[in-house]
């Protein structure tokens, strides 16, 4: 037995294998009977915390956990009449007396299953992430509340609500079907992309960058790549541009939280081995004839990571062009701009952003800034003040008030 006391060892066993027991208990209880599988890793848990504080730590914690859980659901199976006359019958006979292992490989298949389960595109996409946070990640109700910067009630009520969806759900997670796959594939690496961006740039929180988001968003994104059906070019090339995106995460804010923009990061931050990673599932990516809107980003972030190309900045906005034809959005609008600028100028740049009339867009006004910083400070100054009224981040407000800030150093300085 153990006799070291790690305080932070059952959250992190929590964060790592909470949402690995939920979903091999799923695929015997089925999808209907979620709240169970959940009440079950719960009180393994539970007990986990009270032995373990007054007890010596057991010499393998994760295959303990394991166990309680396996002879929690057992006896449960055995005691519970109703859960008996409603589930039991569903379960085939020679699985109801089975070791309920917990092996590397009914893990992994039980958590392919259940992110196709989570991913029903009967829920909004605000539910998905957050049963996604909840039952994938393994994070509390608070944290979830954290990242939304959501009352906890609200959560409750959202994934109270995305719950009921998934027990009248067909869906199978006991035996994964191509049929099923296919039809909600799409779902799945939406989520997953959303997941990744509200870690990258969170718009809900004071933190700019929730980095456990990014690594959840990664972790699921690999569970992908490991069975014959999801190891497909657009979960590649996704999983590409999380990678490539990870590998600046280092280099994007500084010790007070504000953004570091890209032209001032410190390049020797960046993560060569998550750039590599990102150029090998880059090309497997490319073994199709398949271009989706996942596989020109993943091209876009990949030409922001050669520090001195010269002709980086003409592929990336040929890259734009593509992308904003297949899926305009108002974020691709502004960073297509940007790039027009890096290649035509700050001048026609300007004209191309203007074009665009997002005046309702704290972006809109912070890359005009930008763009007239060298030519007109203090319509600049003007442009930054409009940004920082618009934004509702507070690491965005601070790094576009210290934009204005320096400009107006400047100008008193008379350093223009």
């Amino acid at each position: 037995m153990a006799t070291n006391r790690d305080q932070t060892l059952i959250p992190k066993l929590f964060r790592l294998e909470y949402s690995k027991m939920t979903a091999v208990l799923c695929s015997h209880f089925g999808l209907g009977n979620i709240a169970v599988a959940e009440d079950i890793v719960s009180e393994t848990f539970l007990k986990a915390t009270e032995l373990w504080a007054s007890n010596v730590l057991p010499e393998n914690p994760t295959a303990w956990l394991y166990t309680v859980a396996r002879n929690k659901a057992k006896d449960y199976l055995k005691r519970n009449a109703i859960f008996e006359a409603q589930v039991k019958i569903e379960i085939k006979p020679e699985e109801r007396e089975n070791d309920w292992d917990f092996n590397e490989e009914s893990i992994s298949d039980s958590q392919l299953a259940m992110i196709f389960a989570v991913c029903n595109p009967g829920n909004s996409t605000e539910a998905q992430i957050c049963l996604a946070l909840q039952i994938l990640c393994g994070f509390s109700i608070e944290e979830i509340a954290d990242a939304f910067l959501s009352k906890k009630e609200t959560i409750k009520k959202r994934l109270f609500r995305a719950k009921n969806v998934l027990r009248q759900d067909n869906f199978q997670i006991r035996t994964l079907q191509e049929a099923g796959i296919s039809s909600r594939l799409d779902a799945v690496l939406k989520t997953l992309y959303l997941l990744f961006n509200e870690g990258y740039f969170s718009k809900s929180n004071d933190q700019l960058i929730r980095r456990e988001l990014c690594s959840e968003a990664i972790r699921l994104a690999l569970i992908l790549t490991e069975n014959t059906w999801t190891n497909v070019p657009k979960t590649n090339a996704l999983l590409a541009l999380m990678c490539f995106q990870s590998s600046r995460l280092a280099a994007r804010a500084d010790d007070s939280g504000a953004t570091i923009l890209y032209e001032q990061q410190d390049k020797g931050l960046w993560s060569q081995e998550l750039i590599d990673k990102g150029n090998y599932y880059l090309v497997n990516a490319c073994s199709g004839t398949e271009v989706s809107k996942y596989h020109l980003e993943a091209g876009i972030a990949y030409w922001h990571t050669p520090p001195t190309d010269q002709h980086k900045w003409d592929h990336i906005l040929k890259l734009y062009n593509q992308l904003i034809l297949m899926e305009y959005s108002p974020v691709t609008a502004l960073n297509r701009a940007f790039a027009f600028a890096k290649v035509y100028g700050n001048e026609k740049g300007i004209r191309e952003t203007e074009k665009l009339q997002l005046k309702d867009s704290a972006e809109y006004h912070a890359l005009l800034a930008y763009l007239h910083t060298n030519t007109a400070a203090d319509k600049a100054i003007d442009l930054y003040q409009k940004a920082i009224d618009l934004t509702k981040s507070l690491p965005e407000k601070k790094t576009l008030r210290r934009e204005m800030e320096n400009l107006i150093k400047k100008l008193n300085d008379n350093e223009y």
